[in-house]
Formats: structure tokens, C-alpha cells, sequence
């Protein structure tokens, strides 16, 4: 896709919403942003065919999402002579995740993150409609819904990962992808009587009928105790970090918007000790917390749901002294834990989550599921020509679509490079963003490397000239209006 005509996607967003801006003002905004700017000067024509690296090998993408997709076409973009494979199940891949927390609040409708597996497809790309059911790296191989086997030269691996509602007692038998069906999951219990959770499709169109329930509930509630709103955040590597926060922020301002904001308590239930692993953000998180009134309690990990009782129980756990080691001449740290009893009206469920387990288990995965590369070529540690990008992969942090957007670069002109018989020329940095709504109207963007991360500010990484940890409408702009179109549009291009 050309420049103008991304743009002109960005605008078409705008359009939908003329009482909060104009094109004009959407245009002025665009010329002011760095990263907006980047993705736009990207996403030109790209390299012609006679540019193009001649490098020949056949290529198989495993995984059709966002990260595989879009790799496939800057291969296709970069190499004369493309041999692609993607291989990928859902006729939904390609859906925009990030906007399922605008569909759980009511800002968007469930249409406006969905697009077609199909219609994304570069020109000239083969595509199997089918799930990988085993690897063999040894022999260059996968085998497609056990039968079908499917060799390659370079594999590249990006099936995202599972949102495991199992792992919680009470949500049993569930473990589900963000697929629009869910059944599972719905039979579970979430979806209704207060229980939801957007990093489904089908639950992030509940979680919005589960606002306005609790809503009308507050309209009507005469009680001396506040109805209690609960959020979750479990103690595995999720995807969005920051979605956690953000639907609840968003409950703030719909509660705010109905005049019910005093019927409700809001409270973050976080497994880990901190609300964000950057200081500044962390500081910055607490004080909007505190602004807001809300309520948060550390070292919570749900770990069982009464949904007949509308029963949280959370496993708080602390570390204590326990005997002296005169060798080490240290204390012996001893982990704690105590059984935690809420009763919610309403609770956002943020599943545990984890690599599927055809990867997980087998060679290229690892004792932790992930796919173990090297964190700045993405190679993979143990197979020369296996690469991975995206949430499956264990790098130190970033599961998000801004951070797929640095990484598919990276592969790509390594994996050119390694076909070409060169030294690998790309690293990546740990980039990642986090536009963290904190109402409606206004964004934190949170950006970050693993350079920041060390050194425990995100500031440095910021590619805004604008201090990142205030709240701002600008944000809100980028990340309502901009970042979908640049992202699937962009981004599916294989040029943002």
C-alpha cells in the first residue's frame, strides 16, 4: 500500500467521529509525530523487482496473524523470486487485537477489528487453511492437521499464544485463542453475570454489555457498601500488558459519564509488585490511581472463580526471613501465601497465558513454552534457519503489535542475509509501546526499550517530543485514529 492511501485509511477513521476532529486537525497532528511520520515515509512502493535480493529457498510462515502475515509480505516485497508458504487456520487471523479494549467499552463495535484472513494474503503467496500438528526441525519439516507434510529451508514461526482460562479453578477446560467463537469459554461462565474478559473477541462485545449492567445495577443500587468493580492481572507474560489497566480505566469514565462513579469501587488486583517494570511509568501509574480513587493490591493472583457465588479467590503471596545462612551470611527468603476471598458485581478476568502446546513441546519450543532466540537477531538458539517474531517468541519483554512491527524487519533482512550467505545485519532492541488509555479522551504512551528498561526510564526510548508520562488527548488520537490503519494497513504491506 502507498503512502497516500494509508493515509488516507487514517483519515477515513476520523471521519467516522467529526464531532471530536476534523481532517484538518487530524492532518496538523500527523506532521507533528515522529512515529506517525516513520510508518507514513516507510510505506512507499518499496523495492523493485530488479532491487530485490535474488536469494532462493523455500519459506514457510507458521502462523497467519499480524507478526506472519505481514512478514510474509516483505519477503515478498524484498525477494525477486519469493517461494512463501503461510500456513494458518482462522479466517479471522489478521484481526486488530488492540481494539478489542475500545470494543469492551462501547467505542467501537466488533466489525471495525475484524478483517479477513484472506483478503491480506500477498500476491503469490501460497496459503495452507490448516493448523501445524508437529515440527521436525531436524528434517526441515512440519506436518499440517496430521497428515499433510510440508518441508522448507527457512521456517519462521508466529502462531501467537493461548489465553489459558483453565489454568483458573472454576473456568476449567478452557483454552482458547482470540477467535470470534469461543464456545468454551462462554460455557464457562464469562461473557455473563458479571464475569468478562476482551482478549477474546466475542467476550470484549460482553465485557460492554457487562458495563452497562453494572451501570443500570448502580442506578438503582441503595446501599451503604459500594458494588464491587474487579481487575485481574495473572502472573504469566501476557500479551498488552497494558489492557489489564486500561479496561478499567475506561469502567471509570463510563461510570463517570452515567453520574454512578461513587456506587462503585474500583480495584486492580495485579500478581506482580509493581504497576509497570519502567519506574517512570510505575510513578506516574500510582499517581492516576490515586487521582481516580482507585484501589490496588499487590502480589494477587487469581487462581479460582466462584461464578455461582461471584467469588474471586486470589492467592496473595509475600516473601518473609526465615533462617540465618552464616555461610552466606544472608537471610533465607521464604515465599508466603494466604487465600484471598472478593465478592465482585463485576470482574475483567486477564487470563494466564502461554505458547501453544504443538510448539511448546516440541524442538523448537522450550521448558517454558516460548520459542528460545536470540533476542536481537531472532534466530532461533538451536536451528540456523528457524526464526520467530511475535508473542510466541521468549524474548525478554514486548508482546505487543509495535513491537512485531520492529521485529518482522529484523527477520526479514536477516533471514535475506543468511539466504544470501552473509553475516546477520539486524538487531532488534526490545522496542515496544504501550498507548495506555487512562479515559476516554486521553492516552499515556508508554514506550520503552531494553535500554530503558535497565536503566529504568522509558523517557530516552520516546520517539514523541513530549514528556511520555502525562496523559494526553494527542495520544488518544494516535491511538483511536492512527495506529490501526498504520498497523494493518502498514504493517500487511510489509512497508510500515
Amino acid at each position: 500500500m502507498k503512502k497516500n492511501e494509508i493515509l488516507e485509511e487514517i483519515l477515513n477513521e476520523v471521519d467516522k467521529h467529526p464531532e471530536i476532529m476534523s481532517r484538518r486537525e487530524a492532518m496538523k497532528y500527523l506532521s507533528v509525530s515522529p512515529m506517525a511520520a516513520s510508518i507514513l515515509a516507510s510505506a512507499t512502493v518499496g523495492a523493485s523487482v530488479a532491487s530485490a535480493s535474488s536469494a532462493k529457498g523455500k519459506i514457510v510462515i507458521v502462523g497467519g496473524g499480524l507478526a506472519g502475515m505481514s512478514t510474509a509480505a516483505r519477503l515478498n516485497n524484498s525477494l525477486s523470486n519469493a517461494d512463501i508458504t503461510v500456513i494458518e487456520p482462522d479466517p479471522l487471523s489478521v484481526s486488530y487485537q488492540p481494539g478489542q479494549t475500545l470494543v469492551g467499552a462501547g467505542l467501537w463495535d466488533i466489525s471495525d477489528i475484524q478483517y479477513k484472513r484472506d483478503d491480506y494474503l500477498p500476491s503469490g503467496v501460497k496459503l495452507i487453511k490448516g493448523s501445524v500438528t508437529a515440527f521436525d526441525p531436524a528434517n526441515n519439516s512440519v506436518t499440517v492437521d496430521g497428515s499433510k507434510e510440508v518441508s522448507y529451508d527457512q521456517m519462521i514461526i508466529a502462531t501467537g499464544l493461548m489465553l489459558n482460562y483453565a489454568a483458573i479453578k472454576g473456568l476449567d477446560g478452557v483454552i482458547t485463542s482470540a477467535a470470534k467463537d469461543n464456545s468454551a469459554v462462554k460455557g464457562s461462565g464469562i461473557g455473563k453475570d458479571g464475569l468478562h474478559s476482551i482478549y477474546f473477541q466475542d467476550g470484549a462485545t460482553a465485557t460492554w454489555r457487562g458495563f452497562e449492567e453494572l451501570i443500570a445495577k448502580a442506578k438503582t443500587h441503595t446501599g451503604s457498601e459500594k458494588l464491587q468493580a474487579v481487575f485481574t492481572h495473572p502472573n504469566t507474560p501476557i500479551k498488552c500488558g497494558g489492557a489489564p489497566k486500561k479496561i478499567m480505566y475506561l469502567m471509570n469514565s463510563r461510570l463517570e459519564e452515567a453520574g454512578v462513579r461513587d456506587k462503585v469501587e474500583l480495584t486492580f488486583y495485579p500478581n506482580g509488585g509493581g504497576m509497570f517494570g519502567i519506574k517512570d511509568y510505575h510513578t506516574a501509574i500510582v499517581q492516576q490511581f490515586k487521582d481516580r480513587g482507585f484501589k490496588w493490591h499487590y502480589k494477587h493472583n487469581l487462581v479460582e472463580v466462584d461464578t455461582a457465588n461471584k467469588v474471586a479467590i486470589f492467592d496473595h503471596h509475600w516473601k518473609e526471613k526465615g533462617e540465618f545462612d552464616e555461610d552466606l551470611e544472608e537471610y533465607v527468603m521464604v515465599t508466603k501465601h494466604e487465600r484471598v476471598e472478593v465478592p465482585y458485581d463485576f470482574m475483567h478476568v486477564t487470563p494466564p497465558m502461554k505458547a501453544p502446546e504443538v510448539v511448546g513441546k516440541s524442538a523448537v519450543g522450550s521448558s517454558k513454552g516460548w520459542v528460545p532466540v536470540n533476542k536481537e537477531t531472532l534466530r532461533h538458539v538451536k536451528f540456523e534457519n528457524v526464526w520467530c517474531l511475535g508473542d510466541i517468541a521468549a524474548v525478554p519483554m514486548g508482546k505487543t503489535g509495535g513491537t512485531a512491527r520492529k521485529q518482522y524487519k529484523v527477520v526479514v533482512d536477516n533471514m535475506i542475509a543468511t539466504m544470501e550467505g552473509k553475516s546477520l545485519p539486524s538487531k532488534f532492541d526490545g522496542y515496544t509501546v504501550c498507548p495506555l488509555i487512562t479515559s476516554i479522551g486521553t492516552v499515556m504512551l508508554a514506550e520503552f526499550n531494553w535500554a530503558s528498561k535497565k536503566t529504568g526510564s522509558g523517557v530516552n526510548a520516546a520517539s514523541f517530543p513530549l514528556d511520555p508520562t502525562k496523559e494526553r488527548w494527542i495520544w488518544w488520537l494516535l491511538k483511536v485514529y492512527a495506529l490501526k490503519p498504520m498497523t494493518i494497513h502498514g504493517m500487511l504491506s510489509g512497508r510500515a
